[in-house]
């Protein structure tokens, strides 16, 4: 299991920073659905000139790939007060950025349990890039998708007592909760072909591919490079990155804070850095640079044997 430092935060400064709160997810929440909605328009407004919508298209897509991180705080239950709210919110971005709530839920909180644990990390069972073709595949949203496909395949047909994290008791609420999603889907396939506008296309897979990218970059500059013990100082990186960047993946970039206090609001995380931030190992200043330490490491990256 992931360890905090001894007390870096004092006692009355982490119970305000813990403090449960409705207004910044709320924000954060319609903010991130209007992004969607309103450059999704700019994207099929025809008698726009075509750089302008194609500029729509890629902001929508990141809008719908980087609704995962609403998922993910939602699925810890801190982005709102209330359980229903967190969980239906989940949900929904779930929705949108093709994860499933339920299952994610069971298998995030294994992931921190054993954080960048060989063998134990669910997360590490999508192996990490050793070779520039397999980084490239990683970036380019290849690897999620053929993974996703499978994933779900699985989760609607296959076996999940195989899954150690999903008990007898939540392995019906998972199957139910995916099959309900694809039920969405498929009606959405239904009026986008009976109207013949496409639209669970041009709206939503297209810009999804095209938002992947981004959130790929993101994400694998979380855990990647970084040790593979318990040691919550060593084992996952933080990146200090622009506002816009911070505000479309609900303060995730301070990752290494989020792990070692996920009971903290994500709107909590940049205060929680003053504290935290000296005492990391891995603290990056900007994706990118992340990016050109990794790369000439890709060899190396493999877990240990």
């Amino acid at each position: 299991m992931t360890t905090a430092p001894s007390a870096p935060i004092p006692r009355q400064q982490l119970a305000q920073l813990n403090t449960l709160r409705d207004g910044p997810g709320w924000l954060r929440l319609m903010s991130q659905l209007g992004l969607i909605v309103g450059a999704g328009v700019i994207w099929r407004f025809e008698t726009l000139p075509l750089p302008l919508r194609l500029v729509g298209l890629w902001v929508s897509g990141i809008g719908l790939a980087t609704c995962f991180a609403g998922l993910h705080e939602c699925c810890h239950r801190t982005a709102f007060r209330s359980k229903p709210l967190n969980d239906a919110a989940a949900w929904l971005m779930g929705l949108l950025s093709f994860y499933n709530a339920t299952f994610y839920r069971r298998y995030h909180q294994w992931h921190h349990r054993y954080t960048h644990q060989p063998g134990l990390d669910p997360e590490l069972e999508d192996p990490v890039p050793t070779s520039l073709v397999a980084y490239l595949l990683e970036i380019s949203g290849w690897n999620w998708w053929t993974g996703k496909l499978r994933g779900y395949g699985r989760l609607l047909c296959g076996d999940l007592s195989t899954y150690p994290y999903l008990n007898a008791d939540v392995r019906p609420q998972v199957r139910r909760s995916v099959r309900l999603q694809f039920l969405v889907y498929v009606l959405l396939a239904a009026v986008s072909l009976l109207d013949g506008n496409g639209l669970l296309f041009w709206n939503w897979l297209l810009p999804l591919a095209v938002g992947q990218p981004f959130l790929r970059l993101l994400l694998l500059a979380e855990h990647t490079g970084c040790a593979y013990s318990s040691d919550g100082l060593a084992n996952t990186r933080t990146t200090l990155t622009i506002a816009p960047v911070r505000w479309l993946m609900w303060n995730m970039p301070f990752h290494a804070e989020h792990h070692l206090y996920p009971s903290m609001p994500f709107h909590a995380l940049p205060a929680a850095h003053r504290w935290i931030g000296p005492r990391l190992q891995h603290l990056d200043s900007g994706y990118l640079a992340v990016h050109a330490q990794l790369l000439p490491r890709l060899a190396e990256l493999g877990q240990p044997a």
